[in-house]
This record gives C-alpha cells, sequence and structure tokens, in this order.
C-alpha cells in the first residue's frame, strides 16, 4: 500500500486533537503538537484498502496455464484494525487454490490480503473477503483461506488476555466439499 499523506481540508488532525483535551491532555505540548496530524496519516495508511478494487490488484496479473495442483503462499503477514475498537490485530494468513487453467501473479495474493487488512475489519469477514475475491477473480475449482491472528481489543482491554489467537477458514469451490483436498491444505500450510 502506498505512503498516505494528509488530505486537504482532512479532519482528523482537528477530531484527534479534541480527543486529547477530551483525555486530559494538552494537545499544544511539545510531544503532542504534531500528534494529530501523524494519527491523522497513521489512520490514513492503515485504511488505504477503502480506495482499492479487489479485482483490479489481481485481474492484471492472470495467466493462462495448464497447472491443475494446488498453489499455497504461506505465511503472508498482515496488520489490521478491529471495526470495534479500532485496535490493532495482527497475524498471518494462508491462501490456497486449485488452477483451472489460470493462475495469478505470485505477489498479488499478499496485495489482496492487504486490501482487505487495511479497512476496519472483523477477522471472519476479512477471511472470507480474501477467498471470495480470489475466487470470484481467477474461477479456480476450488480456494482456502485461513487466518491466524491477535488481537490487541482482547489482550489490551476488556478480559485483558496476552497471547491468544483468533483461527478462521473459509473454503471454497473443492476445498469444501472435497475432505482430502481440504485435508492437503490444511496439511501444507501446517508445515514449518
Amino acid at each position: 500500500m502506498a505512503k498516505s499523506k494528509p488530505r486537504p481540508g482532512d479532519g482528523i488532525p482537528d477530531l484527534v486533537e479534541s480527543l486529547l483535551a477530551e483525555l486530559g491532555e494538552d494537545p499544544h505540548r511539545q510531544g503532542l503538537k504534531a500528534t494529530p496530524e501523524r494519527v491523522s496519516r497513521a489512520l490514513r495508511q492503515l485504511t488505504d484498502g477503502y480506495g482499492v478494487r479487489p479485482e483490479d490488484v489481481i485481474s492484471d496479473a492472470v495467466f493462462d496455464q495448464d497447472y491443475d495442483e494446488m498453489v499455497v503462499v504461506k505465511d503472508i503477514p498482515f496488520y489490521s484494525l478491529c471495526e470495534h475498537h479500532m485496535l490493532p490485530f495482527f497475524g498471518m494468513c494462508q491462501v490456497g487454490y486449485l488452477p483451472r487453467g489460470k493462475v495469478v501473479g505470485l505477489s498479488k495474493i499478499p496485495r489482496l490480503v492487504g486490501v482487505f487488512a487495511h479497512r476496519l475489519q472483523l477477522q471472519e469477514r476479512m477471511t472470507k473477503e480474501i477467498a471470495e475475491a480470489l475466487n470470484g477473480t481467477l474461477t479456480p475449482k476450488g480456494v482456502g483461506v485461513v487466518v491466524e491472528a491477535r488481537h490487541l481489543c482482547m489482550e489490551m482491554r476488556g478480559v485483558e488476555k496476552p497471547g491468544g489467537q483468533l483461527i478462521t477458514s473459509c473454503m471454497l469451490g473443492t476445498f469444501r466439499k472435497d475432505p482430502r483436498t481440504r485435508a492437503e491444505f490444511l496439511d501444507l500450510v501446517r508445515r514449518p
């Protein structure tokens, strides 16, 4: 994703300055003077997936290829913000598909993960969105996505239990219907 710059007329810095004051801080003290602009740039970067159509990320790198074995891209790191508290959740994404005469350029799958991670998210929805976007663009025989993440909204607030992970999956086509295909995918993504 591209580095975000403050937008002309960006209202986020004023909102952050008000928020700092509401929290009991002096937004004009030395250490906080530039914070509203920094927060604005950070939030724009962390949510720049809203301006990207997933099919546009993949479509220019779809290639005809007579290959019908499983393709897996493992350990794709991602960072996102939960939509409930706007706190980070982060982890690894595993993506696999069974081609039907078409493959996608390797770098496009991590980019696709980034498009959905760079939105306010629920991990469950993000997992499904990644699978459906790949399925809709490639029309493969099947798609599998597994996401494992730590959620700071659980670790830093509320229950305050560090270290737990949420694991979500979405299986489409043969990954859903054929237990052997699903088992092969899960075995491949579990390997060190």
